[in-house]
């Protein structure tokens, strides 16, 4: 088999990982004279890593955070000092999330509740964990969109399935002019 057929039989049985860095791999393993085993352990871990990559980007995909760069590496917490920083760092274990428990940040506009969350909400899905992001508007609206489409017993059961439900921004805009709103 030459590497044309290679590349096609690997990318066939969707291995797309070692097919992307099959070449390079032989290459490193004659100049270093790698075992056999070794070369096949490192293409597996390219496949791996892979799939890790995209499962993640569908996950965050999903989530559908509305600023997708937002960590706790980007965080200012000196811009809010009396912010509990070891609390944020325990929540971004996602501890409470296989604990079941819940978690409600207060504070007033601009102290920094929607970046912490959207950070806690990516920990959580690198952690392996589905999460749903929507701002409360957004999320009353898809609401009455699937009443309106009688899909809300779907909607309603694709929510449940989630394990991290975040709801931003409540009460930060009439509820009722959202649902009415032409």
């Amino acid at each position: 088999m030459n590497m044309n057929e290679l590349d096609h039989a690997l990318r066939k049985l969707r291995l797309s990982g070692m097919a992307d860095t099959l070449e390079l791999r032989l290459l490193e393993a004659q100049s270093e004279r790698q075992a056999p085993i070794d070369t096949v352990s490192v293409l597996v871990s390219d496949e791996l890593l892979r799939r890790q990559d995209r499962l993640l980007g569908r996950r965050m995909k999903k989530a559908r955070f509305r600023d997708k760069e937002r960590t706790l590496d980007g965080f200012d917490f000196g811009f809010n000092k009396t912010l509990n920083r070891k609390l944020v760092f325990e929540l971004a274990t996602a501890r409470f999330v296989s604990q079941r428990e819940d978690v409600l940040l207060l504070g007033p506009p601009g102290t920094g509740k929607s970046h912490l969350v959207q950070a806690i909400g990516s920990a959580a899905i690198t952690q392996g964990y589905q999460v749903y992001y929507r701002e409360a508007h957004v999320l009353i609206e898809e609401l009455m969109d699937a009443t309106l489409d009688e899909r809300r017993k779907k909607h309603m059961a694709d929510l449940e399935r989630v394990e991290l439900l975040i709801i931003d921004d409540l009460g930060m805009r009439n509820a009722e002019a959202a649902a009415y709103r032409g």
